[in-house]
């Protein structure tokens, strides 16, 4: 088995496009998500490491000096990281010529040829799920025999290898949890609506929903939803509980954790038993009932993904959801003490100033505790990304430029009747209309007033909030 380094390499400073992050950004608040999607093959490859080297806050040559320690190291990218990860592959060739050096991600997933015809540095790439891609590369399987890789050959030419066929028995992955503990100080992931640490797992992959935007299911995961026993679920939390007593939530990262509701139901159950804190995914129409028997056991939070208050829109990005139906989970949450993190998107196609405007009103009339705003963000391989090339919305030479060069998320998608720069500057107005109203802020002094960490946590959140509000502006 080859020494194998799985990488999270160095990139904006702040910068969280980490192997589990669904917004590929610097952050209004500095958060990281775990890197599970690089822990995942590392818990199959003994003697492996993960390096998360933004959340550690390593420099580069930092990363450089552990990195050339390594035999194999295996980079996770994203688009806008993409052009950063490759720099750091060639720094490391330069350094140490004979490392192998491969990349993951939905970015090569979907482009494999033209990411490895980028740089020489590297020197496959693994597409569809590649967990055990991965382990077959580390284990000194002959290149060629590799289902889901695309490689460079001796004489420099570029070989696809026929597709790895999805993963159908998810309980055959080990569990993620112990890599965590191995290899990362947990204290590095924070996220603002979370307990404080937390650790997040998935207890499946893909997703059923056809949302156009959204990158995981059109690009690695699937939109077949292929779940965890919820024996094998039990067993990894329970793990979780008994080893990392520190841990105060625990996340389940799933796509739409509730779409199978009998299984969230028993995981619920099984989850009150060993009497641990959790929130999870969940789409805007989950029943009373099923809501009541999470809250009972345990649940804390549900982040919910809302993206417009114009049910046109809706149609079109075909989120399979009403807000009619939104608003009426919304008021189950709140009657059960169910808190939500809302989140919602600017930009999507037929927006307008007037579809925005209703969006913020409808915001501020579900109230969830704590929202994200986001700008419509065209990745390859996605529906919308064909869409924004098919019609013009994006920029004329079609370079994508979903961040700036310090890594803050950019408005990619216009319209003529809506340019980038309008919809990138309504993600302030969204953010003080939303938050600047007394009752919310008296909502939030409330939470801070009920301990003293609540109360040092929010202030520095605020502090990092306004500085990134001040920056938007600019």
């Amino acid at each position: 088995m080859k020494q194998t380094l799985f990488l999270q390499a160095p990139s904006f400073d702040g910068f969280d496009g980490g192997a589990g992050s669904r917004y590929q950004a610097k952050r209004e608040i500095r958060s990281f998500w775990y890197p599970t999607w690089l822990a995942q093959p590392a818990a199959l490859v003994p003697g492996s490491r993960v390096l998360d080297a933004p959340a550690d806050g390593l420099s580069v040559d930092a990363t450089l000096d552990i990195a050339v320690q390594y035999e194999l190291v295996i980079i996770h990218t994203s688009t806008p990281s993409f052009p950063t990860d490759a720099l750091f592959a060639e720094k490391l060739k330069a350094r140490a010529p004979g490392i192998a050096v491969g990349m993951v991600g939905a970015k090569v997933a979907v482009d494999p040829h033209n990411s490895l015809a980028a740089s020489e540095a590297i020197d496959f790439v693994c597409r569809e799920e590649f967990d055990y891609t991965c382990r077959e590369i580390a284990e000194g399987k002959p290149l060629a025999a590799i289902k889901g890789l695309s490689y460079r050959l001796p004489d420099g030419s570029l070989e696809h290898n026929e597709a790895r066929p999805i993963l159908e028995n998810m309980d055959e992955l080990p569990f993620v949890a112990p890599v965590y503990k191995r290899d990362l100080n947990i204290a590095n992931y924070f996220i603002g609506y979370l307990n404080y640490p937390y650790v997040s797992i998935y207890t499946g992959r893909g997703c059923r929903s056809r949302c156009t935007f959204c990158l995981w299911p059109q690009t690695v995961g699937g939109h077949r939803y292929r779940v965890r026993s919820v024996e094998n679920v039990l067993a990894e939390v329970k793990w979780i509980r008994d080893n990392m007593p520190e841990v105060k939530e625990i996340m389940f990262d799933d796509d739409t954790f509730t779409d199978f509701r009998p299984r969230v139901e028993e995981i619920a159950r099984g989850l009150g038993r060993l009497g641990v804190t959790w929130s999870c995914n969940a789409k805007a129409n989950v029943p009373y009932a099923t809501l009541r028997i999470m809250k009972e056991n345990g649940l804390r939070l549900l982040l919910v993904g809302y993206e417009s208050g114009d049910d046109q829109i809706l149609l079109n990005i075909k989120k399979g959801l009403r807000t009619d139906i939104a608003r009426r989970f919304a008021e189950d949450c709140r009657k059960l003490g169910i808190k939500v993190h809302g989140t919602f998107i600017l930009g999507l196609p037929g927006e307008t100033k007037e579809t925005i405007e209703k969006t913020i009103q409808y915001a501020k009339e579900i109230n969830p505790h704590t929202i994200q705003v986001s700008l419509a963000a065209p990745y390859p391989g996605t529906t919308l990304y064909r869409q924004a090339v098919e019609n013009g919305w994006l920029d004329a030479n079609q370079v994508i430029h979903l961040v700036s060069k310090e890594g803050v998320q950019l408005s990619a998608i216009g319209y003529p009747h809506l340019s980038r720069e309008e919809i990138y500057h309504e993600l302030e107005r969204f953010y003080k209309r939303f938050y600047f109203r007394p009752s919310k802020i008296w909502e939030i002094v409330r939470e801070m007033l009920t301990s003293r960490d609540m109360m040092k946590r929010r202030l520095r959140e605020g502090v990092e909030f306004f500085r990134f509000l001040h920056a938007h502006e600019a």
